[in-house]
């Protein structure tokens, strides 16, 4: 069940972090790797979104082959002056973690959200995480596509799940990434780079 090996995932993320400073890159693209069919189950709407993620995350699970550590990642970067260069590792960072945030959002939605319908939790997710990032073609071309979502129960069946037992691995999911979210967001102000670009 991809919701469960998701929650467990970045359960672990979340313990390392609290146990240590530094987070491997290797479990780190694993786990956003998990991830990547959430995108897939959400339609057209999602499409480039799933398209744009999935590159980023194998960009940083290639990175882990020679880089320890998120930490590594991004001073290499400074080192290079490349972060905010399209394809540096820095930047397919910054993407990934919006991704993990976005789907932190759609789930936190889901959860106080009545009824069938995807409509309303993925355009406030969209709306509070990609849309400020984004230019007006592409938000349009969004807006368009919300109307092609999946139904939640249709969205629970590609998963494999039931109601009960999704909301359990959604609630674990939330709480465990948030300070996973939080963490890359440090990596990057602790730094001065910014996150808003």
């Amino acid at each position: 069940k991809p919701l469960k090996k998701i929650a467990e995932a970045f359960k672990e993320l979340e313990a390392t972090i609290k146990s240590q400073t530094q987070v491997e890159v290797a479990p780190f693209s694993h786990a956003c790797s998990l991830v990547s069919p959430l995108f897939g189950c959400l339609g057209i709407a999602f499409k480039f979104a799933e398209m744009d993620y999935v590159a980023k995350v194998h960009d940083l699970a290639e990175a882990s082959k020679s880089i320890g550590t998120l930490q590594s990642v991004l001073d290499k970067d400074v080192e290079r002056n490349s972060v905010r260069k399209g394809g540096s590792h820095s930047r397919n960072l910054l993407r990934v973690k919006r991704g993990l945030d976005m789907v932190r959002v759609l789930f936190e939605q889901i959860m106080v959200t009545e009824g069938n319908s995807l409509k309303g939790p993925a355009s406030k997710a969209y709306a509070q995480v990609f849309a400020p990032h984004h230019g007006w073609a592409i938000r349009k071309a969004v807006a368009a596509g919300m109307y092609a979502l999946p139904t939640k129960a249709q969205l629970l069946k590609k998963l494999n799940e039931d109601e009960s037992s999704a909301i359990i691995q959604m609630q674990s999911y939330v709480a465990a990434s948030a300070p996973v979210i939080m963490y890359v967001d440090k990596l990057f102000l602790s730094r001065e780079l910014g996150i808003d670009w």
